[in-house]
């Protein structure tokens, strides 16, 4: 991404789906968030592409989404865990108040976004000392492996510009999570990858294996026959572990639109012993970040590990595709042993990654009194 200068200003103006995912083919990593597709999963919403240009050339995209004040024409821009933008400049302001501009002109009276830059990292030693230790409770109680003073100056310089994090509450945030499990894949085998996981990991790995759980993987339109089969153990799933599932529809259509992308955007893997379905995800990828985004997995034949072997196989996968990060998703920042959500991050620590944080959700209020009548309404919801 080229850098402004004082002689060729940023502008920021629409451009259309195809050239929005042509820069998306470009980069290392962008979120499956911030790509033209997932307008079409968001379909209740306005949406629009966004690009930023110094003199002409593409250096910068986003993909926004409009949500509607109740009874009012003034919206809510939303930029889930984006724009894509070069994050790592020392002034941020040539490229966010243009952008600011842009969508007050729309009809925003604020604007929310997700910036993808990390503040912190903990390794799993450090993560699995922190789960022993009574004293800790947080995430945030231990000295983190790595300290991000790129992510720093973002924050510095986001509060400076006008932009408030949104609260986060029991460790996970209102939107997109800023706590995520990741295991990095760059330049290691699999081998290597597996020599990382801890023993449990590794024993119910080779016990699938000696089981007989066969694992398959589906993309394009060999996805659609298996979906229902998904989502019929994803509701299963919901109902033991106490969440609200998402429809059958919403699926369909998010296979549908990230598949008619990219062939290899998204694949539905399954786990079967002795013909029984006992676990099925759904992973992305786009360029070299690849994602473990939904799971489901039988109470019955638990110990059979169908769901090690599946994310195994996920993991493998990602590696032959060249990617650099396997992305579990969202953790809280809890570390404490009353914590119902400690289970979740004691699997993901298994693998050997580490947890990550990212600096957030912000907003930017852009007409003050529609701002904090949004607040109340979403509050009162």
């Amino acid at each position: 991404m080229t850098p402004p200068t004082a002689s060729t200003p940023l502008v920021v103006r629409e451009i259309g789906s195809d050239e929005h995912l042509d820069f998306v083919r470009r980069q290392r990593s962008v979120s499956f968030l911030q790509t033209p597709a997932w307008a079409r999963v968001k379909a209740e919403w306005r949406h629009e592409s966004l690009g930023w240009f110094a003199g002409g050339e593409l250096v910068g995209a986003g993909l926004v989404l409009y949500r509607q004040l109740p009874k009012v024409k003034r919206y809510l821009a939303y930029l889930p865990e984006g724009p894509a933008i070069d994050w790592d400049v020392e002034d941020l302001p040539p490229w966010l108040r243009p952008m600011a501009a842009h969508l007050k002109g729309r009809g925003a009276f604020g604007v929310r976004m997700g910036p993808p830059v990390v503040t912190r990292r903990w390794d799993t030693a450090t993560v699995k000392a922190g789960i022993a230790d009574p004293a800790v409770r947080r995430l945030g109680d231990l000295a983190p492996t790595e300290r991000s003073h790129a992510g720093a100056r973002v924050v510095a310089q986001l509060r400076d510009l006008g932009w408030r994090p949104l609260a986060v509450e029991g460790g996970f945030a209102a939107g997109q999570p800023q706590f995520v499990f990741q295991v990095p894949l760059a330049g290691r085998t699999e081998e290597q990858v597996l020599a990382g996981m801890n023993q449990l990991w590794r024993r119910n790995i080779k016990k699938a294996a000696k089981e007989g759980v066969e694992v398959t993987s589906y993309d394009g339109v060999a996805i659609d026959p298996e979906l229902k089969h998904f989502h019929d153990l994803y509701v299963h799933t919901a109902e033991r572990d106490h969440f609200t599932p998402r429809p059958l529809s919403y699926f369909r259509t998010m296979v549908e639109a990230l598949g008619a992308e990219e062939p290899d955007r998204i694949r539905l893997y399954t786990g079967r012993h002795e013909g029984t379905l006992v676990a099925a995800t759904i992973a992305i990828r786009v360029g070299a970040h690849a994602w473990y985004s939904y799971g489901a997995s039988s109470t019955e034949k638990r110990e059979v590990r169908g769901s090690n072997a599946v994310q195994w196989q996920m993991i493998r996968d990602a590696i032959a595709a060249g990617a650099d990060v396997y992305d579990l998703r969202g953790i809280t920042d809890t570390l404490a042993e009353d914590d119902p959500h400690l289970g979740l991050i004691q699997f993901k620590v298994g693998t050997g990654g580490e947890a990550v944080e990212y600096v957030g959700e912000w907003d930017l209020p852009l007409n003050k009194v529609l701002y904090k009548a949004f607040d109340v309404y979403m509050s009162r919801r």
